[in-house]
């Protein structure tokens, strides 16, 4: 298909998508009021972090405790069902950074759960120490794992690198005891910073062990080490003790999330290895998951921007309706791109891991970075409202 043909047909999508949502919407004239961005930002905390990061902690939980169990006893079926447990925490995760603000920000949780490529050589070292070894097989093996390991040992992909090899689990066999002694302390730190996620957003609706278990471990999970919750914090922009000096700039702040994670994906998850820069730079190369990532990704910002989680959405408390009501064809535009961004990252070649230098993965970056654009305009509709 030519460019100019991708292009009518491009335009001609975006001009229906637009007479559509001018069909059905009852305020096209009249401009949301303060209180309509303090909807949208409660709708955001309560229907699309707070599920996510719930979903995520209690995966991470459950993961930590089947990769404790398989320490114990290594078995065939005890590793795939872990490995669907991870796959199913690291869908939250994927969908979670849409918002890498907040708690996942400020406390480094972003690479310290989720660096890559894992640093074998450090790994290769960390197998024969004897004394780090026994320090992570302790009781509080994972804290020990969280303050003294590397980020580029840590988090998902070093667990992912025990349970995986060639996108497949791997054989009790092909895990040694000491690997077993690694990944259940890495496991165990995983649980302990989603914990912190959760917690950081939802403050005391959050479990009340998962509370505990940060307390002892004197994690901090608050607004600046105040009273205030990120979640309240955000529910409290505009209002004294708030860090978000308005209710406008705490929908800027969201949209920025999603400006972030698409350009992240485009200019970065992708195109490293695509142009070459860095062919080792691949995300979840050893489940061969990248590419369903990169769609998390994408995911991810369409549930903060279409108002919650599947299932859980309101259209009426929606930045989609926030946008929609300053510029019709502006929120058009950004549902389009959105998913083009999520069908071009669909269409790639999988694995990415082994096809990282198709064309194709080159028409995903550009709709990454046309989505990122878009966003970006988003930012400046709201701040001119």
């Amino acid at each position: 298909m030519t460019k100019t043909i991708r292009n009518l047909i491009a335009v001609t999508a975006s001009v229906a998508v637009a007479m559509m949502f001018a069909s059905c919407k009852h305020e096209t004239t009249e401009e949301f009021n303060d209180e309509d961005a303090a909807a949208v930002a409660a709708q955001f905390v309560d229907h699309t972090v707070a599920p996510t990061y719930t979903a995520l902690a209690a995966n991470a939980e459950q993961l930590a405790n089947q990769l404790a169990a398989l320490k114990q006893n290594p078995n065939d079926a005890g590793i795939r069902t872990a490995c669907e447990t991870f796959l199913a925490a690291r869908e939250q995760w994927e969908k979670s950074e849409a918002f890498l603000f907040g708690a996942a920000g400020d406390y480094g949780i972003d690479p310290h759960i989720d660096s890559w490529p894992l640093d074998e050589d450090a790994f290769n070292t960390l197998m024969n120490s004897t004394e780090m070894l026994a320090a992570l097989d302790a009781e509080d093996g994972d804290v020990v794992a969280g303050e003294r390991l590397g980020n580029a040992l840590l988090g998902f992909h070093g667990i992912e690198y025990i349970l995986f090899a060639e996108g497949q689990p791997k054989a009790a066999s092909a895990i040694t005891a000491d690997q077993w002694t690694y990944v259940a302390a890495v496991a165990g730190d995983l649980r302990n910073r989603c914990y912190q996620l959760e917690v950081g957003w939802l403050g005391d609706a959050a479990p009340a062990s998962h509370i505990a278990k940060l307390d002892d471990m004197e994690l901090q999970y608050t607004v600046a080490s105040g009273e205030l919750s990120y979640g309240d914090n955000m529910k409290r922009a505009g209002q004294a003790g708030s860090t978000y000096a308005s209710r406008i700039a705490a929908l800027q702040a969201i949209v920025q999330g999603c400006v972030d994670i698409a350009d992240e994906v485009g200019s970065s998850k992708i195109y490293a290895a695509w142009h070459g820069e860095d062919i080792t730079y691949i995300e979840s190369p050893y489940s061969y998951m990248s590419i369903t990532d990169f769609h998390n990704n994408i995911l991810s910002i369409q549930n903060v921007y279409m108002g919650g989680v599947e299932g859980q959405r309101d259209n009426s408390k929606s930045l989609h309706s926030y946008v929609n009501a300053i510029d019709a064809s502006l929120d058009a535009r950004v549902v389009d791109a959105i998913n083009n961004a999520m069908a071009k990252i669909d269409a790639m070649p999988a694995p990415f891991a082994l096809h990282y230098s198709e064309a194709a993965n080159g028409e995903a970056v550009e709709a990454c970075a046309a989505l990122s654009e878009t966003l970006d305009e988003v930012i400046d509709a709201i701040r001119n409202n």
